[in-house]
Parts: structure tokens; C-alpha cells; sequence
């Protein structure tokens, strides 16, 4: 079998690690994870894997997380039972130290979703599943 994409729901333990991997094999793919913001999901990612085994360690998935995760979207429940976007990230692929950089495409300002400065990477992942990321970003 050779599957177009993937989709995982809920990650919360090892098999975050068989994600990744999938993921870095250039399949692409998206999965849902409990967090309390963007940043703090893509920190889950790089904690999970170790769960795995010994032979895991974080010199193989801070990486392979930096170069496997394009983009994080931050949805929360809202003090009116509302789930809404609260923040947009990319991933550009750079490390610093044990930390996945990160820039952010949207963030909330006083409630409201606004456009940051951030870009996702690897405009060509998005061409090749049929989006033109620049003119999606630069619609107002």
C-alpha cells in the first residue's frame, strides 16, 4: 500500500515517533495534539519520540521535527464553548541549541486573528498539493 497522506488523530505517546518518520519520508501528512500553544505543541513533538526506547534520542528528533512540520495551528476552547484559531506558526527548519524556531504566520491581537510576518517553508509542499501559499497569504 502507498498512501497519498496521512492523517493521525490524537498523538500522545510513542507513536509520534512512526509519524515523524513517515513525515521526514517526504509523505505528507497532519496530526491533532494537546497543547497550550503552537510552541508548546511543537515541544510535545520533539518530548514524544523519546518515549520510543533508549535508542531515541533528541539529537534525532528535535531535527527531524524542525524538518518534518511546516506549519502549527493553535485552536482553543473560548470562554463561550467556541473552539477558534488563536495562532498560525511555521516551521522554517532551523535549530538553535534543543529548540525548533519558529515564526508566526497569525496571531491574535485583542481577540482577533491578525496576519504576522511569518512565511511557511517549502512553498513547493503546498504547490504540490495544488495551494500557491503566497497568493493565500496575501489575501486580506
Amino acid at each position: 500500500m502507498r498512501p497519498s497522506r496521512i492523517i493521525v488523530g490524537e498523538v500522545r505517546q510513542s507513536e509520534s515517533l512512526d509519524l515523524l518518520i513517515a513525515l521526514n519520508s517526504g509523505l505528507p501528512g497532519m496530526c491533532t495534539i494537546h497543547a497550550n500553544s503552537a510552541r508548546e505543541a511543537i515541544t510535545k513533538m520533539c518530548t514524544l519520540p523519546l518515549l520510543a526506547g533508549e535508542n531515541v534520542g533528541s539529537r534525532f528528533v528535535v531535527p527531524t521535527v524542525a524538518g518534518s512540520i511546516d506549519i502549527v495551528v493553535h485552536a482553543a476552547l473560548e470562554h463561550d464553548g467556541v473552539r477558534r484559531v488563536r495562532e498560525i506558526v511555521a516551521v522554517p527548519g532551523r535549530v538553535e541549541g534543543d529548540v525548533v524556531e519558529t515564526a508566526d504566520i497569525f496571531t491574535q491581537r485583542d481577540g482577533i486573528l491578525c496576519r504576522a510576518e511569518g512565511f511557511p517553508p517549502h512553498a513547493d509542499r503546498f504547490r504540490r498539493g495544488g495551494y500557491d501559499i503566497a497568493a493565500l497569504l496575501s489575501q486580506e
